[in-house]
């Protein structure tokens, strides 16, 4: 089974956790061009943190359902507006 894992911050994971944000943003790098375009994932690892492989409560596995290119504005990253994939994790 082909998983996707993202380690995120604390904030991200609670909100995607209580449904309040459905999509997850990563900048189009060549690391993340590499990791999401041209190929197919069985299921999606959201990580709040590095947990020990055994901690259930600070992990989230959701379906694959793929991403979209967007173009956001995020203090995250910066102050100009910014290509990103769009990653459905709505659960």
């Amino acid at each position: 089974m082909r998983t996707l894992t993202i380690p995120l911050k604390g904030e991200y994971f609670d909100a995607i956790k209580a449904g309040a944000k459905p999509e997850e943003f990563r900048a189009v790098t060549p690391y993340w061009r590499k990791r999401l375009e041209g190929r197919e994932y069985d299921r999606i690892e959201l990580l709040r943190g590095y947990p020990p492989r055994g901690d259930t409560i600070r992990r989230l596995v959701l379906p694959w359902k793929g991403y979209r290119l967007a173009t956001i504005t995020h203090p995250h990253f910066g102050p100009d507006p910014v290509d990103v994939f769009a990653i459905n994790v709505a659960p």
